[in-house]
């Protein structure tokens, strides 16, 4: 089997637990550190699945890897190589398959609780899940593509998460351990002092209440979805 790529933007937001889901189902990924100089690959059919972190940048910023990125989410797409995309990821999804990426109207920092869409596709990837804590840190949003179906939602942001076919890309975060998120706090502390007024935006001492067991609920969301999305991976050699 051909291993999964999985594309880093910032050292500071790598796969975290989704290299652990990965790891434990026996799948093999190799890590493209993009934000080392890393080249982005033309043919997904090089790899069972293709997945993208988070990052800080947009995806309308003047980078030499967005346009490649863009490109080989079509190239999986139309080879059925399925991709997931966290956060940035997810917008680089979007954009890719006609939809759009706008600055956001709720920031949002911290955990907040995601509905389930009341829709079959939603059901596919989430049982008879309703909602849960997810995890955020977005200050743009994706529109659902043309052919997508919105499966996600919050209070704050309509497209939480879209899938089409084994596709899946998601707004907020699902791959978070406890030490990234403290790292993000670390890391992001004058980005949250200023945009505090945010209602979505919580301070620090609140995004570390109760952390172990938000980590604990939220891990178990995740292998839920990973599951759904590895039953997709392709075989071949």
């Amino acid at each position: 089997m051909k291993p999964v790529a999985i594309f880093r933007h910032a050292r500071s937001e790598g796969p975290a637990y989704f290299a652990t889901a990965l790891e434990r189902n026996a799948i093999a990924f190799t890590l493209v550190p993009l934000d080392e100089g890393a080249k982005v690959p033309r043919d997904a059919g090089a790899f069972s699945g293709i997945a993208f972190m988070g990052g800080p940048m947009s995806v309308h910023d003047e980078l030499p890897w967005i346009a490649p990125a863009l490109e080989l989410v079509r190239n999986a797409v139309g080879q059925e190589v399925p991709v997931l995309g966290h956060c940035l990821g997810g917008q680089l999804m979007a954009k890719a398959l006609g939809g759009e990426v706008t600055r956001a109207k709720v920031k949002e920092i911290g955990w907040g609780e995601v509905r389930v869409a009341d829709n079959a596709v939603a059901r596919q990837w989430f049982g008879d899940l309703e909602r849960f804590e997810g995890f955020h840190w977005h200050g743009e949003a994706f529109s659902i593509p043309p052919g997508a179906t919105r499966v996600l939602a919050n209070a704050h942001c309509a497209n939480q998460a879209f899938a089409i076919g084994r596709h899946l890309g998601m707004q907020c975060h699902i791959e978070m351990t406890e030490e990234l998120i403290r790292n993000w706090l670390r890391g992001g502390a004058d980005e949250i002092r200023k945009s505090a007024a945010s209602p979505g935006v919580q301070a620090p001492a609140e995004v570390e209440r109760r952390i172990a067991q938000r980590v604990e609920a939220l891990h178990k969301v995740a292998d839920r979805i990973y599951a759904r999305w590895m039953e997709g991976l392709s075989r071949g050699s």
